[in-house]
């Protein structure tokens, strides 16, 4: 119980120290708080670019792989120039695959077809035009806000009917709350809009095209306007929830596509297995190298606020020496001594970081249309840790020099 009180007693001469000079408190807390501001904000600013972009890619498919001629990442081992010579993926291996997959629980062919004009009437605007097959749904969410999705007829015999983005329904038909129904015009063809998709926003990273400006279509419609000369497509293979990796659902696709082009055994396939959690990696590789320069940037801010902590230290245990004396010929232990300044050098870095983290916290309300910055708990804690780690390497000496002096001497020195 005495040394708990004891403790106590510190504390509070501890604060009464840093109150009695306020602006030397100040003065030293601005390199901690620098440093805590530096990282915490990159640290923050970096989670939010990295949370941003793994939404984008969550949106291309959980639990997929994608089957196209190019591959999303090169591998280093394997010759460049060979990809050329592959075929590209078209709609008979599309077909070949739905018709014959056991172990997947959607099979879809799409493709994409950018800045093209929409039109209703005087409005017009650019668009992404996206052709699918009906189980596009089961491997890519469609939040669907007004209206339907296709009926398996309407995708199968790829009638004029589309599903249009927020931002195209707004500008397409800015006095109609609901233009299901309606007709719009796409390389002066008419289509039916029969959904509109719910707004998301814009986003800094939209890996798969922002749905507010994107147009949905029946891929066999889609492939009489934009396909007659590129017959290359995106197969997407969506695994049963049993198949933990899709690794049977990867094996058994290869399988099947190898049998279909006529490959033989020893020979290299010539498709490409893509899967959305192999970008994910590589982007948190690049993520990692950010962190790591966060946190360079910050430790030098932090060695310059813990040399001038340690500093102001010193002189505060000059300053009071007389002092020290008088309490340890009262009978306090040097514990006591310690805990003071020990608490002291605490205070002033903690203080400095919970600044470094309210700026933080500050900078997530400057309104980016493209980025929601995001202050997590984490790096709340982390902010607070590094600046306590701080406090006690830049006390622990003056605080340790105070605990050992002599009591006559220090009374003495005044």
């Amino acid at each position: 119980m005495k040394f708990f009180r004891q403790t106590y007693e510190s504390l509070r001469f501890a604060w009464q120290a840093l109150r009695s000079n306020l602006l030397r408190t100040t003065l030293s807390l601005l390199g901690v708080t620098v440093g805590i501001f530096a990282i915490i904000g990159v640290l923050t600013i970096v989670d939010s670019l990295e949370r941003n972009i793994r939404t984008s890619v969550a949106e291309i498919g959980n639990d997929v792989i994608y089957i196209q001629k190019w591959p999303w990442v090169f591998d280093g081992n394997f010759p460049w120039w060979k990809y050329f010579q592959w075929p590209e993926t078209n709609y008979s291996d599309y077909k070949f695959l739905a018709d014959r997959m056991e172990g997947a629980a959607a099979v879809v062919a799409m493709d994409f077809k950018g800045n093209q004009n929409v039109k209703n009437g005087n409005n017009s605007m650019a668009a992404l035009v996206q052709g699918v097959t009906y189980d596009y749904y089961k491997v890519s969410e469609v939040k669907i806000g007004q209206g339907r999705y296709f009926t398996p007829q309407e995708a199968n015999q790829g009638r004029a009917v589309v599903i249009i983005g927020s931002e195209i329904a707004e500008t397409l038909f800015p006095s109609d709350p609901d233009p299901s129904g309606k007709v719009m015009k796409i390389k002066g063809l008419k289509y039916i809009i029969i959904g509109v998709q719910q707004k998301k926003g814009k986003g800094l990273f939209d890996i798969a095209g922002n749905p507010d400006t994107k147009v949905l279509m029946p891929y066999v419609a889609f492939s009489k306007v934009f396909k007659f000369r590129e017959p290359s497509i995106d197969i997407v293979l969506k695994g049963l929830p049993n198949d933990k990796g899709q690794v049977e659902l990867e094996a058994e696709a290869t399988g099947l596509l190898r049998t279909k082009r006529g490959l033989k055994p020893t020979q290299d396939k010539n498709f490409s297995i893509n899967r959305p959690e192999a970008l994910s990696a590589a982007i948190g590789g690049i993520f990692g190298v950010l962190n790591v320069a966060g946190w360079v940037i910050g430790i030098f801010s932090l060695l310059v606020g813990g040399f001038g902590i340690a500093n102001i230290m010193f002189v505060s245990v000059k300053e009071r020496t007389n002092l020290i004396g008088i309490q340890k010929s009262l009978g306090a232990k040097n514990y006591f001594i310690l805990f003071q300044f020990l608490f002291e050098a605490i205070f002033l870095s903690l203080v400095g970081g919970l600044v470094g983290i309210i700026l933080v916290y500050l900078l997530s309300f400057i309104p980016l249309d493209m980025l929601d910055i995001v202050l997590t708990p984490k790096n709340i804690v982390l902010g607070l840790t590094v600046s306590s780690v701080i406090g006690v390497l830049s006390g622990i000496i003056p605080a340790f020099s105070a605990a050992r002096m002599d009591p006559v001497e220090a009374i003495r020195s005044k």
